[in-house]
């Protein structure tokens, strides 16, 4: 048997841009990325702190170190720019292996920085 656990998670960035009229996603600065083990194109669950709103997008590489966090498409009628997110990543593991794993949490400084 598998399941789920959290891999990952970006704790409370700030939403700077919001771009409706794109195919869809979530962009994430790339620095940020690395840091919290997230690849590009991998699925996460984005909680918006301000509202409520939780769905699911895939993940698009944005500029190194610029900071950025933008909700692309559909995904950009969840938040606005400013408001606070978490961004989730998950795994599936065995349960023996799930009990040994400790997911990584960052907790960016303001601006979405390391």
């Amino acid at each position: 048997m598998w399941i789920e656990v959290l891999k990952s998670k970006i704790h409370r960035v700030e939403v700077t841009e919001a771009n409706l009229h794109y195919a869809g996603s979530i962009t994430i600065d790339e620095a940020l990325m690395e840091a919290a083990d997230i690849v590009e194109n991998q699925k996460v669950q984005v909680v918006n702190v301000n509202n409520g709103e939780r769905f699911e997008t895939y993940v698009i590489k944005g500029e190194r170190n610029s900071g950025v966090i933008c909700l692309n498409g559909p995904a950009a009628r969840k938040a606005v720019v400013g408001d606070i997110i978490i961004i989730l990543a998950y795994a599936w593991m065995e349960p023996e292996e799930a009990r040994r794993h400790k997911p990584i949490v960052l907790i960016p400084k303001p601006g979405n920085r390391l």
